[in-house]
């Protein structure tokens, strides 16, 4: 099937991350020359269609070769439906009657339930603004971080830290997480990698737990995002 091939060629391009958020949930139908993704939410067809679907197309066309359609939709293969559709006719019993007691369905669990992000687990402890190399370029930023650290959700909320690789922000945001630890010990904060965050909040999508999701981002004390310019792509 070409579409495995596809993936294969996507997994060493995106991150592991990327390809289970995005390319492993979609259900496929394949033709001669076209194939149909089923995205399971608006969301997630959205952003393959933005971002994948390109890659897709020209994997298609390299090597399969002519017009090759590509097409990205919200919804189930008719394929994988058709499997599990069936239905199966089961020979009438003499007149015994089973009396054992119907299995109930498994209730899928939430996405996101309240204390399954681990509050400040990912936050790195060397991360000070103690040992922070300070410069003309950062200067503002460090103040202004200082700054959320004794205030947080009162001073530059939101605060958004920008500049070019190396200068320090994802230091900076560690720093006001520990700082804001060390004056409350008890504060909740969550630091997450943008693409976790989205991750978790397409998993909450796929489950109908938006709710449990939003409650466990809202319920903290201090938000820190790291590499929040994945958002746009």
């Amino acid at each position: 099937m070409n579409w495995d091939i596809c993936v294969e060629q996507l997994a060493a391009e995106l991150t592991t991350e990327q390809l289970n958020t995005w390319i492993k949930p979609l259900q496929v139908e394949e033709t001669v020359q076209s194939i149909l993704l089923f995205a399971p939410n608006r969301f997630v067809k959205d952003w393959v269609t933005d971002r994948y679907l390109d890659r897709i197309q020209s994997f298609y066309s390299q090597h399969v070769g002519g017009t090759f359609q590509v097409t990205v939709r919200v919804g189930s293969s008719g394929l994988m439906a058709g499997a599990t559709d069936r239905v199966v006719e089961v020979p009438k019993q003499s007149a015994q009657v089973n009396h054992q007691p119907v299995s109930q369905p498994k209730v899928r669990e939430p996405a996101v339930v309240e204390g399954s992000i681990k509050h400040s687990n990912r936050l790195n402890a060397d991360f000070r603004f103690e040992n922070f190399v300070e410069g003309k370029s950062n200067q503002l930023a460090r103040a202004a971080a200082q700054r959320v650290s004794e205030k947080p959700g009162s001073e530059y909320n939101p605060l958004f830290l920008y500049g070019d690789t190396g200068l320090g922000k994802t230091h900076l945001m560690h720093a006001v997480g520990n700082q804001i630890r060390s004056h409350n010990p008890n504060a909740k904060i969550i630091y997450v990698h943008s693409e976790r965050f989205v991750a978790d909040m397409v998993k909450a999508l796929q489950l109908n737990a938006i709710a449990d999701f939003k409650r466990v981002y809202r319920n903290v004390d201090a938000l820190l995002i790291d590499d929040i310019q994945f958002f746009a792509g």
